[in-house]
């Protein structure tokens, strides 16, 4: 029988061990300073007693082990890309090392992305407990099946929810609150591809399995249910497309000025009754209001 609570504990050591290895002048796992080779053989020896815990037929978890360590050097590339992403695309951030501190999304982020390359390998629970982890520390859940890509930004982050076949592309910032989810209907791939370039609003929700083409912002508590082509802007509840645009921009963090459709329409219908009480004022020699059209249509 698998003991959960100590497997856990293990697993959390085995996370800051990684981290020490991929960022080594910023995490510190074991007390006294060791040598990227001594934690790289703590951090082995760790795994493998996960994975003999968790494996029911153990031939398999030496190919994990080693194929997981050899991935470090390109998630250490992808993760410096989303430090960048964070540290350019936010006002407060100071440093990039106050981003990999003091960001609860690179926690996230971090954790999600070892977790990622251990479910392509099939491997049993782990990845889940990974991620599980870190939503529990962070607010943010991001099912290790997803595909991320590079420059990858959550702004905030509590609430972000990531389905398992979510696609994500390049260059993607999301706000909190955003769920990139299915509609509990469909089966196989049921979560939205984001392509590259997209802003995604606090709040919005964005459910099925199709696509919001690149350089697309959705606007804060927006409720997608389709594909979006690329270059649009989305308000409302359900989505709505009011802007489109012929050529791509670059990335727009503003998701705040966006067009305000319902406003529009209340200011254009103020004007026309603006224009027919001006109408009316010259036809009857004062203001007429809606009272007065009645009667008169009563007559």
């Amino acid at each position: 029988m698998i003991n959960y609570a100590h497997l856990k504990s293990q697993m959390i050591q085995l996370l800051d061990l990684l981290r020490s290895i991929l960022y080594p002048n910023v995490f510190d796992a074991m007390e006294e300073a060791h040598s990227k080779e001594e934690l790289e053989a703590a951090a082995r020896r760790q795994l493998r007693e996960i994975l003999e815990r968790i494996y029911r037929e153990p031939p398999q978890y030496d190919d994990v082990i080693d194929t997981l360590f050899s991935k470090l050097p390109a998630i250490r590339d992808t993760l410096d890309t989303d430090v960048q992403a964070a540290y350019e695309g936010d006002p407060a951030a100071t440093c990039q090392e106050e981003v990999m501190l003091a960001y609860p999304a690179f926690e996230a982020i971090s954790i999600f992305r070892i977790a990622h390359e251990l479910y392509l390998m099939k491997a049993p629970m782990l990845p889940r407990m990974m991620t599980e982890y870190a939503h529990s520390l962070t607010g943010i859940d991001i099912h290790p099946g997803a595909t991320v890509g590079p420059y990858f930004f959550i702004d905030h982050g509590t609430g972000v929810v990531i389905g398992e076949t979510c696609v994500i592309g390049d260059n993607v910032k999301l706000y909190q609150g955003v769920t990139l989810g299915g509609t509990g209907k469909d089966v196989g791939k049921r979560h939205p591809t984001i392509g590259d370039n997209v802003v995604i609003g606090a709040g919005a929700k964005v459910l099925g399995p199709f696509t919001v083409g690149s350089g697309s912002k959705i606007g804060a508590l927006a409720v997608v249910l389709k594909a979006v082509p690329p270059n649009c802007t989305v308000v409302g509840n359900p989505g709505r497309i009011v802007r489109r645009e012929g050529v791509a921009p670059q990335i727009d963090l503003d998701h705040v000025h966006l067009p305000d459709p319902i406003r529009e329409h209340i200011v254009a219908l103020e004007r026309r009754v603006s224009e027919l009480e001006e109408q009316m004022h010259n036809h009857y020699g004062t203001t007429v209001f809606k009272e007065d059209i009645q009667d008169d249509a009563d007559l």
